[in-house]
């Protein structure tokens, strides 16, 4: 069998995703997630220019090695742009792995290790009483973990409560700690006085702390007994997590900024964080992803890959086939897709009861309507930029 032709698909059913397509002169074809929200065209430049033409007449079986080849051979390795390229060719190769089986990818990876994916879910709204209405239903829905976002009073947009993507230019939303470390205690307190202690809870502080900022809020959060506390340090202030682990008992979570393994395993060997979180999309795909996990493992550090609405079915099924093959799972973050989305990806994991189950079909499991993706085309669009209150650039 041998790599005939790859073809990059650029749709935007709600937002917009990079998907690769590689065909195989045996007829077989593979799909794979190249996702790089609000640089999405970056990502379709190098998968036409520099990456399709080397594939070619390669053997698409041999996965470790294209992906060495890939990795190695552009010389400037790494970043997000052409990890996200590589991941989803990666992807790709693996579908086609499976459907030249006919097995799903994670009897291919091991096997099952479980039969559910505990997952959760975002919540988030403007004051606490909508955060709990919202968590209310979908409790009832049946979700058993939430991650819980709300707007700081006085700033203009805060993270996880406005929508991600802008037309034309950046949101630019405006950030201070001061009131942020007021309100993120006080609405735990009363997100777990109004829903009890059986739901897992999850908060993102999105890189914006300093060490002490951190230290301080995760002690402030120890009582209400959170799943995790995610990326509250930047992801270069790797000694930062040395400082914070030995000052809280909060579990913590960090990692889909990484781009590789050597970029996680720092955190991974001190132990410094308890769920490493990378994105299969722009971390080279499940090749990769399958290699951090293992390293995981060996520190005793469990995994909650990066799943979120700007990443497509293809890539969550990615993660749900190694979720699945592993043994040092956690938990899975899981977005619900709007029905422009189904239109265009057909199959995808399916929720039940708090869990993530996927079919055993061949391969990843989804396919798509490249017709019904024309009929969505991209939109350009940007994540927002953060500013501080005196108008100097801050994480976002």
């Amino acid at each position: 069998m041998k790599i005939t032709n790859l073809k990059v698909i650029v749709t935007s059913p709600g937002r917009n995703y990079v998907v690769v397509k590689i065909e195989t002169d045996s007829g077989i074809y593979g799909y794979g997630d190249a996702t790089l929200n609000g640089r999405e065209l970056a990502v379709a430049e190098a998968l036409e220019e520099y990456l399709a033409p080397i594939l070619i007449g390669r053997n698409p079986d041999n996965i470790e090695d294209i992906w060495n080849y890939i990795y190695k051979g552009t010389y400037w390795r790494g970043g997000p742009v052409l990890m996200t390229a590589l991941a989803g060719i990666d992807m790709a190769l693996w579908d086609i792995k499976g459907k030249k089986a006919g097995l799903p990818v994670y009897s291919l990876l091991g096997g099952k290790s479980r039969e559910k994916a505990l997952c959760y879910s975002h919540v988030s709204g403007n004051d606490f009483e909508e955060v709990k209405e919202k968590a209310l239903k979908k409790i009832e829905a049946g979700y058993k973990a939430l991650r819980i976002q709300v707007a700081i009073p006085g700033l203009d947009g805060t993270y996880g409560t406005v929508e991600d993507d802008a037309l034309e230019l950046p949101f630019v939303e405006k950030w201070d700690s001061k009131p942020y470390l007021k309100t993120i205690p006080e609405l735990f307190k009363y997100i777990r006085a109004e829903i009890g202690d059986e739901v897992h809870l999850i908060h993102d502080s999105h890189e914006r702390l300093t060490v002490p900022e951190a230290i301080k809020l995760a002690r402030k959060l120890e009582k209400y007994d959170l799943l995790f506390l995610e990326d509250l340090l930047k992801p270069e202030n790797r000694e930062g997590f040395r400082q914070l682990k030995s000052q809280t008992s909060t579990p913590l979570a960090m990692g889909e900024l990484f781009n590789t393994r050597w970029e996680a395993l720092p955190l991974i060997k001190d132990q410094l964080i308890d769920y490493i979180r990378c994105d299969l999309s722009h971390i080279g795909g499940i090749t990769e992803a399958k290699k951090i996990a293992a390293l995981a493992e060996t520190f005793h550090i469990k995994t909650a890959w990066h799943g979120p609405a700007d990443i497509s079915p293809v890539a969550h099924l990615a993660n749900l086939h190694l979720d699945f093959a592993i043994a040092n799972f956690g938990i899975q973050e899981f977005a619900q897709f709007p029905k422009e989305v189904k239109e265009v990806f057909k199959g995808g994991p399916e929720f039940e009861d708090g869990y993530l189950k996927i079919s055993d079909k061949p391969g990843l499991g989804c396919e798509i309507d490249e017709e019904a993706a024309a009929e969505y085309p991209y939109q350009k669009a940007y994540l927002p930029v953060a500013e501080a209150l005196d108008g100097s650039v801050h994480e976002w």
